[in-house]
């Protein structure tokens, strides 16, 4: 393969990963920009205060009060066949990951150390 062509798939390559970069940095930057996640915490704490003033109330009619009415666990589990696969996935490569650094390290100790 001639040098040019090298310098070509380099171009390609290093093109991509940094529109891919921008890509990733504008999506961030618009949602802080737009204020999505003050908005998101702001909806929590709306439910929050919600929550607070139906305790109160139940508490002044003297209704029998029950903590996991109030505390109820709105997220929602969106795992299925896929995503535990993908998880698994993900893990195994992980560990491998980590055996190779662990490999590598440990003969860059060895030689060190010798």
């Amino acid at each position: 393969m001639k040098f040019e062509d090298k310098v070509k798939i380099y171009h390609k390559i290093f093109k991509f990963c940094f529109t891919i970069s921008l890509v990733a940095f504008l999506t961030l930057y618009l949602s802080q920009a737009t204020g999505y996640y003050e908005y998101e915490q702001h909806k929590t704490a709306t439910f929050t205060s919600e929550q607070i003033k139906q305790f109160e109330k139940d508490v002044a009619e003297g209704k029998n009060i029950d903590m996991k009415k109030y505390l109820e666990n709105s997220n929602k589990d969106y795992s299925n066949r896929m995503s535990d696969l993908g998880y698994e996935l993900s893990s195994g490569v992980g560990n491998i990951v980590k055996s190779g650094i662990e490999g590598i390290f440990g003969a860059l100790n060895k030689m060190v150390e010798e």
